[in-house]
């Protein structure tokens, strides 16, 4: 790593000092502070300087320099232990971890701000909506979180007051699904008392200064935090105003509704008004001092002012004999129990608003076997190791939460690691380190602890004192080398007799004041205040109390005590972590100044000391940066070597091994176990690293064209099977319709409409054709057996009337089809009786004359010329002429046309029986058909029609020598 920085800026990585000791390492960690450098490596742990300045270096264009890209290509960065966690469970599918530590004021906050950005940034490609919303939430709640367990100390502007481990859950694809989060200890003794120039929590602050005026005028609320007892002594900040509004933007993104936020202010309000609430004594009672204030907490907590005067003056009990009494408060107890509510209201606020956010980030409906292996990164930002001048309860947890956390570190980081060399064989020097596991066991030790005597104190009856307390500590750990207390210590005049004692740390001698022990420890919060919260008409404060349905009587197991509730809490995240593959951030403050260019050597050097970081250099040193099972190893990275891939015919998986690491050239940077291979540097794993990746596309394209040949062969046998079902169905189907139509006309000779009434079954695509060809053939069938009952005299009429229905083809609704046809109408005497035989006599002579064979039509009719005047006349089809008659003159031909100069007839679609003879000579006639005595309504256009046409094919079949057949009717 010195090659990507100049050596002016120091090594960026411990383990390349040329020396390991304390004065080389801290003229390297002072120079790159000085120099901007704020970061350092250990192997794969981040050093981490608190700046305290903004700078440049968390922009987009850093993100994706990190990005995918290996710890040592880049500068030391948070970004680069981040994106090597995210590989690490991406690629091997591993939970992994991020642990923060260090001291108060060393930066863990931001740092853990700054992983969870670069975790949002740099997943969710395809920028799937829901994939935005998971990460969306996720970074809104820091913001959340931060005001209501955050607060400005003496040592920290921001420092976090309660302990957070955030899991995020990943699917296959490594996109944010969801999270979880889990709250450790928060601090809320600070609610109603702090050390001088510190800060109650932000949130507090934030909605004095930022809330608008409608809203404080709804909480009972004046616009300066000096109006309160509990926000007194803490100083505004500047930001405190956009504090609020982003701490509302962000509430409303996360899904809190508006009612849900309204109920958190109202919370904070009623708890900012009860600070203020005085208690005064009248003469053997105590009353509260103003009923205004009463109904004011009433209201922001939706109960009863008497309900809530009676919850603070007095406490209801139950006698041994199930008799309830109510016990009046001295003004020392009202005090203690309004700040006992107090603390319990922004606890079970806090504890909700966590709840609250769980329930929205946490994932929903995910199914292993749906969705794949669901991977986590924790992510680890706990409060710091602290000592202050009046160290109580809250800062002995705290520190024994960072022993837990340093212990973890020391057996995943130096003694595993170790035992590690020693158990596979490897050649090892082995580094002393100091094992804290004799602090842990000082406070935790079951019956002999620190916690066991408390929780002891505190279950024993009678008036144990914090006194006491301490005397049975000194009793029970007097000989203990890593606790002391005055009694012990006589000469030591920095612990006063009574009231301190004092532990060794891993970081440093804390001492204690055990004031308040006891009574922090037991947790103390009279029943009566759960009820009346319980029975608040507000749901969300009613969701906070749940154990305030219990009735006054019942008998309740006693609950575990804070530290040992702590305990208990602080062990399931050690196992937690411990699971996990761990990232470290070890965070160091350079100062106490707050200042962005003092380095205080002495303060420095005790971090570096207790945090063991000068054992981890030596460690990773002598150690190996990577290490896996032979069968790992060779799964992942076979296919770079000729030998291995697919699969090997070695004897073991171990020669396989060695194959791949001396096909690279590797040997001299490996080491051989009983079951692993440890690589030295990360540069070789790097160089593997690489050429996998290079592979990959072409194994990939490989393993398509197999897969897509597979389809391919897999979709021709379906093809080929759809096809051979196809043409059996089609068979069938074919087979079928010939079997239904054979059904349904099997008898249809017997018919008396020969089949015409049957219903044909509907056909397959493939006869539709066939089908239509079919029902010809059965109208040409039927046909014919109707034609041949037809008498052979009547079969001319027949003829006719095929012929005028295929001319007119349905174009003239009536053109007398239903009634025989007589055709010679001049001659019939009931037709015309007058003058019928006067026709008879001329047509003989016209036929002696013209020699024509037949008369195909005659009678009556007006001729029209173009002057619209009309004449009656006598028409006379034969099979020769046309002739035009004059009734009047005994039938004598006006107009005689050749019968094959006939080219058309028009008729009309009406009535009438207007009728055209078109001639080839153009000279067409125009006269209309007269209806005679026969019929007055009889229509005969068709039967001139019919009979023209009919008589027409037959006189020109004649002049050819042929015959009419029936085929042609």
């Amino acid at each position: 790593m010195a090659e990507l920085e100049g050596l002016e800026f120091g090594k960026s990585d411990f383990v390349l000092l040329d020396e390991v000791n304390m004065e080389q390492f801290m003229e390297n960690l002072k120079l790159r502070f000085e120099k901007g450098r704020i970061y350092t490596f250990i192997g794969e742990v981040v050093v981490s300087v608190n700046p305290y300045k903004q700078m440049d270096i968390y922009g987009k264009e850093a993100i994706e320099a990190y990005r995918g890209r290996e710890l040592y290509e880049n500068p030391p960065h948070l970004y680069a232990v981040a994106d090597a966690a995210y590989k690490a469970m991406k690629r091997r599918a591993k939970d992994t971890c991020i642990v923060i530590s260090g001291e108060s004021g060393a930066g863990k906050t931001e740092a853990s701000k700054y992983i969870m950005q670069y975790i949002a940034a740099i997943t969710n490609p395809s920028q799937r909506e829901e994939v935005e919303s998971v990460k969306n939430i996720l970074l809104k709640s820091n913001c959340v979180l931060e005001a209501f367990g955050n607060a400005k100390t003496n040592r920290n502007d921001n420092s976090s007051r309660f302990g957070k481990y955030m899991d995020i859950n990943f699917n296959f694809n490594g996109d944010p699904t969801g999270g979880h989060i889990n709250n450790y200890l928060l601090e809320k003794s600070r609610v109603v008392q702090q050390q001088g120039g510190e800060r109650n929590f932000h949130s507090f602050y934030q909605v004095l200064r930022g809330g608008s005026e409608e809203m404080l005028r709804s909480l009972h609320l004046q616009n300066d935090p000096v109006s309160y007892v509990y926000t007194r002594e803490g100083a505004t900040s500047n930001n405190d105003r956009s504090s609020h509004k982003a701490v509302l933007s962000a509430l409303k993104v996360i899904g809190f509704t508006e009612e849900e936020i309204n109920s958190i202010y109202r919370i904070l309000g009623a708890i900012l008004i009860l600070g203020n609430l005085q208690f005064e004594t009248d003469t053997e009672s105590v009353q509260v001092v103003g009923l205004e204030v009463l109904g004011h907490i009433a209201e922001l907590t939706a109960t009863e002012p008497d309900a809530v005067g009676k919850s603070l003056l007095y406490r209801t009990v139950a006698t041994g004999g199930g008799e309830v009494i109510e016990k009046g408060h001295t003004e020392k107890e009202a005090c203690f129990g309004r700040d006992a509510f107090a603390k319990a209201l922004y606890e079970r606020l806090f504890g909700w608003i966590v709840g609250r956010i769980n329930a929205i980030i946490e994932v929903k409906d995910y199914n292993p076997v749906l969705h794949g292996k669901n991977t986590v990164i924790g992510v680890l930002d706990i409060y710091g190791f602290e000592i202050f001048d009046n160290n109580s309860f809250e800062q002995f947890c705290i520190n024994y939460c960072n022993e837990k956390l340093q212990q973890l570190f020391i057996e995943l980081i130096l003694r595993q690691e170790q035992e590690e060399y020693q158990r596979e064989g490897i050649t090892w020097q082995h580094i002393e380190y100091f094992n804290n596991q004799i602090i842990v066991d000082l406070v935790e030790q079951p019956h002999k602890g620190i916690i066991s005597v408390l929780d002891e104190a505190c279950l024993t009856g009678g008036q144990v004192t914090d006194t006491v307390c301490l005397q049975s500590m000194d009793t029970k750990l007097g000989q203990h080398p890593h606790y002391s207390s005055r009694k012990l210590n006589p000469s030591d005049k920095t612990m006063e007799f009574h009231r301190d004692f004092r532990i060794r740390h891993y970081a440093g001698d804390v001492t204690y004041s055990i004031e308040g022990f006891l009574d922090k420890n037991k947790d103390p919060l009279f029943q009566d205040f759960k009820r009346l919260m319980y029975n608040s008409s507000n749901p969300v404060l009613k969701e906070m109390w749940p154990d305030g349905q219990l009735g006054i009587t019942e008998v309740t197991k006693r609950p575990l005590t804070a530290a040992t509730l702590f305990k208990n809490s602080i062990v399931a995240l050690v196992d937690k972590l411990g699971c996990k593959e761990p990232y470290y951030v070890r965070c160091i403050k350079p100062n106490e100044m707050k200042s962005p260019v003092l380095f205080d050597d002495a303060r420095c050097e005790h971090q570096v000391a207790y945090l063991g970081l000068l054992e981890n250099v030596r460690v990773r040193r002598a150690g190996f940066a990577y290490r896996q099972p032979y069968a790992r190893f060779l799964q992942r990275y076979k296919m770079t070597c000729e030998y291995t891939w697919p699969n090997h015919l070695m004897e073991t998986d171990r020669e396989a091994v060695e194959a791949i690491v001396t096909h690279h050239g590797f040997q001299d940077d490996v080491a051989y176990g009983h079951t692993k291979l440890f690589v030295r540097t990360p540069r070789s794993l790097f160089t593997l690293e690489q050429e996998r990746a290079a592979l990959i596309p072409i194994l990939v394209l490989f393993l398509q064209k197999v897969w897509r040949g597979a389809l391919a062969r897999s979709r021709c046998q379906r093809l080929r099977a759809m096809y051979a079902i196809m043409g059996c169905y089609k068979r069938y189907k074919v087979k079928a319709h010939f079997w239904e139509v054979e059904r349904r006309f099997a008898s249809v000779r017997n018919m008396a409409d020969y089949g015409k009434s049957v219903e044909w079954p509907t056909p397959p695509a493939a006869l539709a054709q066939f089908h239509s060809i079919t029902q010809q053939l059965h109208r040409r069938w039927r046909a014919r057996q109707i034609v041949k009952n037809i008498p052979p005299s009547d079969m001319a009429e027949v003829r006719a009337k095929v012929a005028a229905l295929g001319a007119l083809r349905g174009e003239r609704k009536e053109w007398g089809c239903s009634r025989p046809w007589e055709r010679d109408y001049l001659a019939n005497a009931r037709d015309c009786p007058q003058s019928s035989s006067n026709f008879i006599r001329a047509s003989k002579e016209l036929k002696n004359k013209d020699l024509y064979n037949q008369v195909l039509f005659s009678g009556f009719c007006r001729k029209m010329n173009r002057f619209n005047k009309s004449t009656d006349r006598g028409l006379l089809i034969t099979d020769k002429h046309v002739y035009k008659l004059d009734p009047k003159k005994q039938f004598k031909v006006l107009k005689r046309l050749p019968l094959d100069i006939i080219t058309g007839l028009s008729v009309t679609a009406g009535s009438d029986q207007m009728v055209a003879l078109h001639t080839s000579s153009q000279d067409d006639v125009l006269l209309c058909i007269q209806r005679g005595e026969l019929c007055p309504n009889q229509d005969r256009v068709g039967e001139l029609l019919g009979t023209l046409s009919f008589g027409n094919t037959v006189a020109l079949r004649q002049q050819r020598g042929t015959t009419v057949s029936d085929h042609d009717c």
